[in-house]
């Protein structure tokens, strides 16, 4: 209900819950302050149960950050952005949300625009970008759109 959906539900379950973040047309009822510069909302369903439980506890979208500087790599666990501790107002620690040897894992999710129908932009490669790139392409027919 927070965006206008454009591709198949099928297509979502081929991608979600999992390391990719679809963009999509914002809708009405989404809170204007919340990306106000652009139409677009990104969208995510983690395959981590620890935020899946959160999420569904609480009665509308979370908007959530990676607990990292822009541009560093993704933190695994809460000790890892120690750092960052005194400028937040809440830490909870679910346990780590990937395997902390793995250097994919700190590539934060494959981000991709569905937003202009029959194709699609990789906005950031991510840990996902080979599997998403098949599913749209070959599953689903869709073009990547030119930059």
């Amino acid at each position: 209900r927070y965006c206008h959906v454009n591709v198949p539900d099928e297509l979502l379950r081929d991608l979600l819950p999992g390391p990719v973040t679809v963009v999509l047309q914002r809708s009405e009822e989404l809170n204007k302050d919340l990306n106000p510069y652009t139409s677009l909302v990104g969208v995510r369903i983690p395959n981590h149960s620890f935020i899946r439980e959160l999420a569904r506890a609480c009665s509308g979208p979370l908007a959530l950050t990676s607990a990292n500087i822009s541009c560093q790599a993704s933190t695994l666990t809460v000790s890892e952005f120690q750092d960052l501790w005194p400028q937040l107002s809440l830490i909870i620690d679910g346990g780590p949300i990937g395997d902390v040897r793995s250097p994919e894992c700190r590539l934060g999710s494959t981000v991709v625009d569905l937003s202009v129908p029959g194709k699609f932009t990789i906005i950031r490669p991510g840990c996902a970008l080979t599997s998403t790139v098949e599913i749209l392409r070959q599953k689903y027919g869709l073009i990547p759109e030119s930059s």
